[in-house]
């Protein structure tokens, strides 16, 4: 029998795709399941046009009050069957515990899981990926399993990246929100220096904020075939723009979930963090580049500003190979 769920992940932007296996899940498992989501207001534009999701509804950090009142009233009023609450923090819990729905399911690290019909462990130091611990919530729900991250690249988006696609290309994410997820400039220097030997153009991808970085790592190159693209993409289009390319270079940041949700080519630099937090790449043909036997790696799961030790080994002895 269909159902009306609400899905709540207002987490990072990369914790809302991986937190799309679950929901086309639900959908595969009945074609005529209501599925809705609350995502930050940042983060809502990685959903458009997604096939399996009703409704995206926006948290307003910036009226974080105002807007949990507003999105708990819209929410008693939709009288879902189930949410499912994948956020681990306060105000995504009172948002659960207040919506009035039938049942109410989540990770028992929310304060407010003891509202919580069913909790369920969430233990990031057990290797197990976050799309399985996301799908351990509703195993006894869906008929079958999604594991893969899905982003909708529509014709429309396809058609207005062609103007980059005349030749074979690399993309390359220098940029992180935490500095020490970032390889260091050398890795991207030496990087591009080996990449340049092929005919192939060169595209560096980021938002608005990361344009600066990129920039200094594209100014080492004066000739056209390195192009800065942060800021001049949607989350959406750098998808697209990955999907295609010969070979992904990210750090552990989102442009990694962005190449999984494409099964685009990827290597991913880890360095003060951990792929057995749960976090890795599910594309099919993926790569891993960390410092192995480091005492203090990790240092964290979502890295420091600085590196706690002032070395930075993690980033600093990185290796292309």
């Amino acid at each position: 029998m269909a159902k009306k769920y609400l899905i709540i992940q207002t987490a990072f932007i990369g914790d809302v795709i991986l937190a799309t296996p679950l929901i086309e899940s639900l959908k595969k498992s009945d074609s005529k399941n209501q599925i809705d989501i609350l995502v930050k207001k940042e983060n809502s534009s990685v959903l458009k046009n997604n096939r399996n999701i009703n409704a995206v509804f926006t948290l307003d950090k910036s009226k974080k009050i105002q807007s949990i009142i507003s999105l708990i009233k819209k929410f008693r009023e939709n009288e879902y069957d189930t949410v499912i609450n994948l956020h681990r923090f306060a105000s995504s819990g009172i948002i659960t515990s207040l919506c009035k729905a039938k049942e109410k399911r989540g990770f028992g690290k929310n304060p407010f899981s003891f509202f919580y019909n069913k909790k369920f462990d969430h233990n990031i130091e057990n290797g197990i990926h976050e799309v399985d611990r996301n799908l351990s919530i509703i195993e006894d729900l869906i008929t079958e399993t999604v594991r893969r991250p899905h982003i909708d690249i529509t014709e429309e988006i396809h058609n207005e990246l062609l103007v980059y696609q005349s030749k074979t290309y690399y993309c390359l994410a220098p940029a992180s929100v935490w500095k020490t997820k970032e390889a260091p400039f050398s890795i991207w220097k030496s990087l591009i220096e080996k990449l340049r030997s092929e005919d192939c153009h060169i595209f560096l991808l980021g938002g608005p904020d990361d344009f600066e970085k990129s920039q200094k790592i594209k100014n080492v190159f004066k000739n056209s075939d390195v192009t800065n693209l942060c800021g001049k993409l949607s989350l959406i289009q750098s998808a697209g723009l990955m999907k295609n390319a010969k070979r992904n270079y990210v750090n552990d940041s989102a442009p990694l979930h962005l190449a999984s949700a494409v099964n685009a080519p990827v290597t991913v630099f880890y360095c003060s963090t951990s792929p057995k937090f749960g976090f890795g790449p599910l594309s099919d043909d993926s790569k891993i580049i960390e410092v192995d036997h480091l005492d203090c790696k990790p240092c964290g799961l979502h890295g420091h500003k600085t590196c706690p030790k002032g070395h930075f080994k993690c980033g600093n002895d990185l290796s292309l190979g």
